[in-house]
């Protein structure tokens, strides 16, 4: 999961690389969320992850 806005931890330079880190990750981007999404975003944050768990 990476906010497209995050201005803490810049997508470009890492929002497509986290997911080579791990095996048999999946990748969630959202365009115009910021660094503290879990906080701003937290319905749709709680959701997806929610739904990942569930999966």
């Amino acid at each position: 999961m990476h906010g497209e806005d995050d201005q803490i931890v810049p997508f470009a330079d890492s929002g497509p690389l986290s997911a080579k880190l791990l095996k048999n990750s999946k990748t969630k981007f959202y365009p115009g969320f910021p660094h503290g999404m879990p906080a701003t975003n937290a319905d749709t944050i709680n959701a997806d992850l929610l739904e990942f768990i569930r999966g």
